[in-house]
């Protein structure tokens, strides 16, 4: 099990359908969730075998700007 760590440009809660329409498809994603209060809106995946350029092509496409951090 990987956890991937992204900063994200979801700053409402309205967005976060969009995102969770998407993520939720994805069987190799076992749980995520939004930090909204860090400044990065953050974005955690705990997924098998998910790349995290996936992720990023993934919500990008929904419009939704998505970035790696390194920790």
């Amino acid at each position: 099990m990987d956890v991937l760590v992204f900063a994200t440009s979801v700053t409402q809660k309205r967005q976060l359908s969009r995102v969770q329409n998407l993520l939720t498809k994805e069987p190799d994603i076992t749980q995520w969730n939004f930090d909204l209060d860090d400044c990065d809106n953050i974005l955690r995946i705990e997924a098998n075998d998910v790349s995290p350029r996936y992720i990023e092509t993934l919500l990008q496409k929904a419009g939704i700007h998505c970035q790696e951090l390194e920790y």
